[in-house]
């Protein structure tokens, strides 16, 4: 790949964009300017590491080096224009502007013993799903790694615990912006990274079987969550329309063969929706599932649209009682199924799963 090919970067006054390279590609660039290659790694341990806002803060390169850089290069890729912060549970949700005037947003979910943080992928979402503010914003375009990585690199700088955990569960579906979540991965699990381990990452995706399994094929060893929301088939097409192109069947083989490539817990998400998977017989599809698939259940309660004014199907979905949700949660614990029933974080400032949307 050569340096103007690179993700997505699109620079600006005719500069280059390092964030969001793997060090080859730093190596490339290096080269291009007449510097050696081990320039590479002292810029990755800036730009991943040290998550520094200015060539100039690069002290073991010379003064004449960092004002080449200055003059050929960039290194931000966001700017961070809002902070909200939950009254109630501390969440935090931070909304970025691109460098082309694009909104997104992530959130950071604290816990007693993490802190975990939902990256967004895409401006937006294709994917139109029922139950999430998201596609009802509609789809802009992929986010390029550099994007990606910065909204960790900005959250780490202005929260005041570490953050412990990425979730690829913001806006937009990871895995229709694959090759640019797969790069953001690497950097991740690169050797020189001493951040967050790549095991403590986990992508979720709507279903797009066959990049499942060239995820798996990629030998990343990050996780993987499946919005199922429904084991069956004409349920889960009424609440995602991604279903009618790739059917669950498709995807559960796919499911099977990344947890076999990979050998990890697949993650079943589960948003539960009053009447429409919160039924006896969807905890016996849900049972029969989980023993096929070495997996466990993340329930998860369904948070309010109303501040996107929803029509259709998404204004007359209703949350399943908490009552349910909790019988529903036993009955398949005495099945010896793993079950993490998940607390709504950030819903008093529409950060909650499935709120994140922009309302251009």
């Amino acid at each position: 790949m050569t340096i103007s090919e690179t993700a997505g970067t699109k620079p600006r006054a005719n500069k280059i964009m390092l964030k969001g390279m793997l060090r080859d590609e730093l190596k490339e660039f290096f080269g291009s300017i007449g510097e050696k290659p081990y320039r590479a790694d002292q810029a990755f341990n800036w730009i991943y590491n040290y998550r520094v806002e200015s060539f100039g803060a690069m002290m073991n390169m010379s003064k004449e080096l960092r004002a080449k850089l200055d003059e050929t290069a960039e290194l931000n890729t966001l700017t961070l224009e809002q902070k909200q912060v939950s009254a109630i549970d501390g969440a935090a949700k931070l909304l970025f502007k691109t460098n082309g005037g694009n909104l997104i947003e992530s959130v950071i979910l604290p816990d007693k013993s993490r802190v975990t943080l939902c990256v967004s992928t895409q401006v937006g979402c294709p994917l139109d799903c029922k139950f999430c503010a998201t596609g009802l914003m509609g789809y802009k375009r992929n986010l390029h790694s550099g994007e990606i990585f910065d909204q960790y690199a900005i959250a780490q700088r202005i929260y005041e615990r570490p953050i412990t955990n990425i979730v690829f569960m913001g806006m937009g579906e990871p895995l229709l912006n694959f090759e640019q979540t797969v790069k953001t991965l690497r950097i991740f699990s690169d050797e020189l990274n001493k951040g967050i381990s790549h095991k403590k990452i986990t992508v979720s995706t709507a279903g797009i079987p066959n990049k499942i399994i060239e995820l798996a094929d990629t030998g990343l060893k990050s996780k993987l969550a499946f919005s199922l929301h429904s084991c069956f088939e004409d349920r889960r097409e009424m609440i995602m329309p991604i279903n009618k192109k790739y059917s669950l069947k498709e995807n559960l083989e796919a499911i099977e063969y990344f947890s076999r490539k990979t050998d990890t817990w697949i993650t079943f998400e589960y948003v539960m929706l009053k009447g429409i998977n919160d039924r006896a017989e969807d905890i016996k599809a849900l049972v029969k599932l989980c023993r096929r698939i070495k997996s466990k259940v993340n329930i998860i309660p369904f948070n309010s649209l109303e501040h996107m004014n929803p029509d259709g199907i998404s204004a007359e979905l209703q949350p399943t009682t908490r009552e349910k949700i909790d019988k529903f949660a036993d009955k398949l614990r005495e099945q010896n199924i793993s079950v993490f029933l998940r607390n709504t974080q950030g819903e008093d400032i529409d950060a909650a799963c499935g709120q994140l949307a922009i309302k251009y």
